[in-house]
């Protein structure tokens, strides 16, 4: 024969289950237009970036959002006293809307970099360049993606 739960075991079940059950239905915060602009003027530090001298190479419409192609070219000569300094890459729906950053200088020949991202549904992307001179360069592009990344469950 089973002895019976007391009620301060059962309800502690209850409020263990409860928590579990919360923390599984819970997903993280994604992005959002806001956190986009934040994340972009705390790579800023709050200067207005002008539109013009970046190329946001992605493809417009992507099937499979766990792997897509991204490159990102800045019109720069790459000189000791005209430089990129850095390229930062933004997203508006992602969990984080801050996806990389890239060093660069004088050193790197060219301010050209190339990765692979995933993207969590149809979303704007914006590369942002800081430059030798302080100013910043920026360009922006939608994407619309069919099967969705970063989303679990």
């Amino acid at each position: 024969m089973s002895s019976p739960i007391s009620p301060r075991c059962a309800t502690e079940r209850r409020v263990l289950l409860g928590g579990l059950l919360a923390v599984a239905l819970v997903r993280p915060a994604g992005a959002t237009p806001e956190a986009l602009a934040g994340a972009i003027h705390d790579f800023t530090g709050g200067v207005e970036p002008r539109p013009g001298g970046v190329t946001l190479d992605i493809p417009a419409l992507v099937e499979n959002g766990n792997t897509v192609p991204v490159s990102i070219e800045v019109e720069s000569p790459m000189t000791e006293a005209d430089h990129v300094r850095a390229i930062g890459l933004f997203n508006e729906r992602n969990p984080l809307p801050h996806v990389l950053t890239a060093k660069l200088g004088p050193w790197s020949g060219a301010a050209r970099i190339s990765t692979r991202i995933r993207l969590s549904t149809t979303q704007r992307l914006v590369a942002v360049a800081a430059m030798s001179d302080g100013s910043y360069r920026v360009a922006e592009t939608n994407v619309i993606v069919t099967l969705a990344a970063c989303v679990e469950g």
